[in-house]
C-alpha cells in the first residue's frame, strides 16, 4: 500500500487516538459501514502500515521517574561492534528507542530508569559492558514538554 487514500488516513488518525473502539464504532467516525470498514482495517494490517496495537502506559505511574537521552559513540576499528551494540540495546528493557545517527554520535538512546542511580547501574552493568562504546553523554530529561505516539497524517 503506497499511497493512502482519504478514508485510509482518517481510520489511522481514528486508530492512533484509540485502537480500543468497536468496528462499529471506528465505522461510524469515518462515515463507512462496518464491513467495508473492518476491510480496510484488514487491509492497513496485512499490509505493515497498521504494525501493532500497544497500550500506552504512564510511566511515571509505574515508578520509571528518570528518562535519559544518552547520546554514545562507538569505536570503528573494532569488527561487529555496530551488530554487538544494536543487539545488546533491543536486549535491554532500559531501553525504549535507539536511533542510528548522523553527526557527533553514532546513537541516541532513550533510558527509562526509576531513579539516577538505577541509570548508574544501568551504565556499569550493561552500556560501560559493550565492546567498542568509546563514549557515552547522557542528558536528563527534566521535563516533558510533548510526547505524541500519533503520527502526522
Amino acid at each position: 500500500m503506497a499511497i493512502l487514500d482519504k478514508v485510509s488516513r482518517r481510520i489511522l488518525q481514528e486508530l492512533q487516538i484509540n485502537s480500543h473502539r468497536s468496528v462499529q464504532e471506528l465505522a461510524n467516525s469515518v462515515g463507512l459501514s462496518s464491513t467495508p470498514c473492518w476491510r480496510r482495517v484488514r487491509e492497513l494490517e496485512q499490509s505493515g502500515v497498521i504494525r501493532r496495537y500497544t497500550a500506552l502506559v504512564d510511566r511515571e505511574k509505574i515508578g520509571l521517574q528518570t528518562c535519559v537521552l544518552a547520546h554514545v559513540t562507538l569505536a570503528r576499528n573494532a569488527e561487529g561492534v555496530v551488530d554487538q551494540f544494536e543487539a545488546a540495546m533491543q536486549a535491554c528493557p532500559e531501553v525504549v528507542e535507539c536511533y542510528g545517527t548522523t553527526g557527533d554520535v553514532d546513537y541516541v538512546i532513550k533510558v527509562m530508569v526509576p531513579d539516577i542511580k538505577a541509570y548508574d547501574a544501568f551504565l556499569h552493568g550493561t552500556i560501560f559492558k559493550i565492546p567498542g562504546v568509546a563514549n557515552i553523554r547522557s542528558n536528563m530529561v527534566l521535563r516533558e514538554v510533548k510526547y505524541e505516539t500519533a503520527l502526522p497524517l
